[in-house]
C-alpha cells in the first residue's frame, strides 16, 4: 500500500482541517483544526502530518518527542470518514511507529485512546501497544516498546 506522511503546510491545511471522523467517532477526536492551533501557538516540537494514500489525502497524525514527560507520544491520529476501513489506518500507524523508531534515542512510544474507543484499542492491541495503566486526560495511556513490535 502506498502510505506517505507529509508535512502540513500552506498548501493543504484547509484540506487537513476538511477530514472529518464518523459522527460516532466524534467523541473520540480532537478536531484537526485544534491540533493545527496548537502546533502554531503552543510553539510544539511535534510533526503535523497529512497521511495520504497515493496523492489522496485519507487522514491526519500528529506525533513526536515531548520535553515534560520524556516520552515520544503518538498525539493524534485520524482517518477520514470517508476513507475508513481500506486498510490506511494500519498502514499509517506502522508507517507511524517505523518513523518513530528511526530517532535512536526512541525506546517506547505512547498514545492515549478514549476507553469506549474499542476498534482503536484493538488496533492499537493488534500492533503490540498494550495498556500502561495509567490514564491521562481521560485517557488510557498505551505503549509500545522497540522489542515487542509486530509489524503486519
Amino acid at each position: 500500500m502506498d502510505i506517505a506522511l507529509r508535512p502540513v503546510t500552506s498548501d493543504n491545511w484547509e484540506a487537513v482541517v476538511r477530514l472529518k471522523p464518523k459522527r460516532q467517532q466524534l467523541n473520540w477526536v480532537t478536531p484537526n483544526w485544534y491540533s493545527l492551533l496548537e502546533i502554531v501557538f503552543e510553539n510544539s516540537p511535534m510533526a503535523s502530518m497529512g497521511i495520504y494514500a497515493g496523492e489522496k489525502l485519507v487522514g491526519y497524525t500528529m506525533y513526536g518527542y515531548d520535553d515534560e514527560s520524556k516520552r515520544h507520544w503518538l498525539v493524534r491520529f485520524m482517518i477520514d470518514r470517508k476513507q475508513q476501513k481500506r486498510g490506511y489506518g494500519r498502514a499509517a500507524l506502522n508507517l507511524i511507529v517505523q518513523t518513530l523508531w528511526a530517532q535512536p534515542e526512541c525506546t517506547a512510544i505512547y498514545l492515549g485512546v478514549e476507553p469506549e474507543n474499542v476498534p482503536a484499542r484493538e488496533l492499537y492491541a493488534s500492533l503490540g501497544f498494550v495498556d500502561t495503566g495509567e490514564v491521562e486526560w481521560g485517557e488510557l495511556i498505551y505503549r509500545l516498546d522497540r522489542v515487542a513490535q509486530v509489524v503486519t
